[in-house]
């Protein structure tokens, strides 16, 4: 917008024996809990995704 950088990071979580809605709803608490996630939060677009 302003033509400066902007970072941003995707997290590919496995999480071997949990369903997809389980382990998408733990990898979100994990992220909002997260003290290095709470430290870059509104600086730092993140995206969490779940891979096999």
């Amino acid at each position: 917008e302003d033509g400066g950088y902007q970072i941003g990071v995707v997290l590919e979580v496995s999480l071997p024996g949990l369903e997809k809605d389980q382990a998408e709803k733990i990898a979100e608490e994990a992220h909002a809990f997260c003290p290095y996630s709470k430290a870059t939060r509104g600086n730092i677009d993140v995206e969490v995704t779940i891979v096999e």
